[in-house]
């Protein structure tokens, strides 16, 4: 069974996330910053991540920097606010996988994750 790792600062987000994710059927595990999310990431390896990109402790620009050097491999989908273009091409750059907007359109969701955990 696939591994997925939401991180959000907001319960009601990962909620949304959970309930969208929940059909397909993956182990679904969350934490709330950037450093949770490391820990998290470190002790499951999860085969894909979804990481919102402002929160507090630390954002998940960081969190995806340090996900990056631990496993460069990792699959990463950065959750952003409409209006945080800059943050999204940069975590791109850095090596995010691809991206999800919200509010969130569930088929997208669950064709952004499909994509990314097939390629």
């Amino acid at each position: 069974m696939k591994k997925i790792l939401i991180v959000d600062d907001a319960p009601f987000i990962r909620n949304q996330l959970k309930n969208i994710l929940q059909p397909l059927n993956f182990d679904i595990y969350e934490a709330e910053n950037g450093k949770e999310a490391i820990e998290i990431y470190i002790k499951i390896k999860p085969d894909l991540v979804t990481m919102d990109i402002s929160m507090p402790i630390m954002d998940g620009i960081k969190a995806l920097k340090e996900i990056l050097n631990f496993d460069s491999k990792a699959k990463v989908i950065m959750v952003t606010a409409l209006g945080h273009k800059t943050s999204v091409l940069e975590a791109i750059e850095i090596g995010a996988s691809y991206y999800i907007v919200k509010p969130f359109d569930n088929n997208k969701v669950i064709k952004s994750i499909l994509k990314v955990l097939n390629k």
